[in-house]
């Protein structure tokens, strides 16, 4: 098949002239896995194997005393078809050495598609647990500033005490009013008037109490809508 091949030097090329062509060459290799040609040259071992027979048969059916000559040419017959049939040994073992290697590869074809779908089911799994883990952290965020606007307030045990506090200077108050009894109509009138200073008072203390819940509520609003401006709002939270 190869025609000519020229030695190329140093920093050249070398270049293959082929004789036949991919369609020229399948030919010329089924031809000769048939006829057992392993070469160009050298008459076939196939036609070598045909002309030792011919020459056999000739000889066997001439009618002279010739069971020399006829044994010679039969060994030379057994001879040649040993020599054919080594080469066709070869090819079996070379087919059956082709098959096992076949199953083989098609056992590890089908071992590494197995390996692919786990691999496959795995991703997948790990996906989920990835999205899982995203959910839970933006969870964790929203807890943590919203912890962070109810630190910012003030605590509850201080609006607890000034209630408290309230609540005895009113009740040392009243104590007060009614400890004299010489100046019982005055105490009246300053008990009146107590009362209804309480009753302002505590007029005072719900709106206060109302107003400080407004600006409670407000100021946690205000970084809760920060919050949602600078992250896209709720529905760009929730697409996240």
């Amino acid at each position: 098949m190869l025609k000519g091949r020229k030695t190329a030097g140093r920093g050249e090329t070398v270049a293959a002239h082929y004789a036949f062509g991919p369609l020229e060459d399948d030919i010329i290799i089924k031809h000769r896995l048939l006829t057992r040609t392993t070469t160009t040259r050298g008459e076939p071992p196939l036609k070598k194997l045909q002309k030792k027979f011919t020459a056999f048969a000739v000889e066997v059916e001439k009618d002279a005393d010739n069971h020399g000559d006829c044994e010679r040419l039969a060994k030379a017959f057994l001879q040649e078809l040993n020599t054919f049939e080594i080469p066709l040994l070869k090819s079996k073992a070379i087919i059956d050495a082709n098959v096992r290697e076949k199953e083989n590869f098609n056992e590890l074809k089908n071992e590494i598609n197995r390996q692919i779908l786990l691999a496959q089911d795995d991703i997948e799994d790990l996906k989920k647990q990835l999205e899982e883990s995203k959910i839970e952290r933006q969870h964790k965020e929203e807890c943590e500033a919203i912890r962070k606007l109810i630190a910012m307030q003030p605590p509850r045990s201080a609006t607890q005490k000034t209630i408290t506090e309230l609540e005895q200077e009113i009740a040392s108050l009243e104590s007060e009013n009614t400890s004299g009894s010489r100046t019982l109509e005055l105490r009246k009138k300053q008990f009146s008037l107590l009362l209804h200073v309480v009753d302002e008072l505590q007029n005072t203390i719900e709106e206060e109490q109302r107003s400080l819940m407004e600006e409670m509520r407000t100021a946690i609003d205000e970084p809760r809508t920060a919050l949602e401006d600078a992250t896209g709002g709720p529905e760009a939270m929730a697409l996240d």
